[in-house]
């Protein structure tokens, strides 16, 4: 897709695609379309909240600060905000304020600066576990094999009950056993909210089963790194 299509005609692309891949999977839901803002300039947010986008991802929570308590404040209350980037225990308290949906929960010690967070902020966000379907020693979450231990110990010592599942399957390997193996764990544990799905592999995401699908660069056009 031409970084030169407007943000509007692009989201509307990739809305069909999505649609598509729904109809190709024999689904009578609507996959929901995350915008992922990582890094990207404010004119191009204004133009996607101008297009109608309510659901947005973040990966930093001091970026998201910025973006969505200040520069776009005054839509935050329009808008789902999804922290889908790796999550430290000393900005918890940050992110228990400002996000709607934590994705990236992967091991106790972040339950535990959870809990905490919500009980001096009043709320919890709704969570995901994040899954290293690749088992990669340099990605986070959790492993497959650990998935049930895990649920188990969030709910016995923390009360916490995730709604889903997310994962980043590896850059150099096939995405598909990745998405069928986090629907299958999802399934298994009757969990309903599957992230996973990227710019390069959303439509085959969504044929295996995502609710969520994370797109970035399909959608906004290239990143503007300094």
């Amino acid at each position: 897709m031409s970084d030169d299509l407007p943000i509007a005609e692009k989201r509307a692309s990739i809305l069909e695609r999505m649609a598509g891949a729904a109809k190709r999977a024999g689904r009578a839901d609507r996959p929901v379309l995350v915008a992922v803002s990582k890094v990207q300039p404010d004119v191009r947010i204004k133009d996607m909240l101008a297009a109608g986008q309510k659901t947005f991802g973040e990966n930093r929570v001091q970026e998201a600060q910025k973006r969505w308590g200040e520069t776009f404040a005054a839509h935050r209350d329009e808008i789902e905000l999804r922290l889908i980037g790796p999550l430290q225990t000393n900005k918890t308290e940050d992110a228990v304020r400002l996000f709607d949906v934590i994705e990236t929960l992967d091991r106790e010690k972040l339950a535990k600066a959870l809990v905490k967070a919500a009980e001096k902020v009043g709320r919890m966000p709704r969570l995901l576990v994040q899954v290293n379907t690749g088992q990669e020693d340099q990605k986070a979450g959790i492993a497959p094999q650990d998935v049930e231990a895990f649920l188990a110990l969030l709910k016995a010592e923390y009360d916490i009950i995730p709604e889903g599942l997310m994962c980043i399957p590896p850059v150099d390997e096939a995405a598909s056993p990745h998405f069928w193996l986090l629907k299958k764990l999802a399934d298994e544990h009757g969990l309903k909210t599957v992230s996973m799905g990227m710019s390069g592999d959303f439509e085959t995401a969504i044929e295996l089963g995502a609710t969520h699908v994370r797109v970035g660069s399909a959608l906004f056009g290239a990143r503007d790194y300094d």
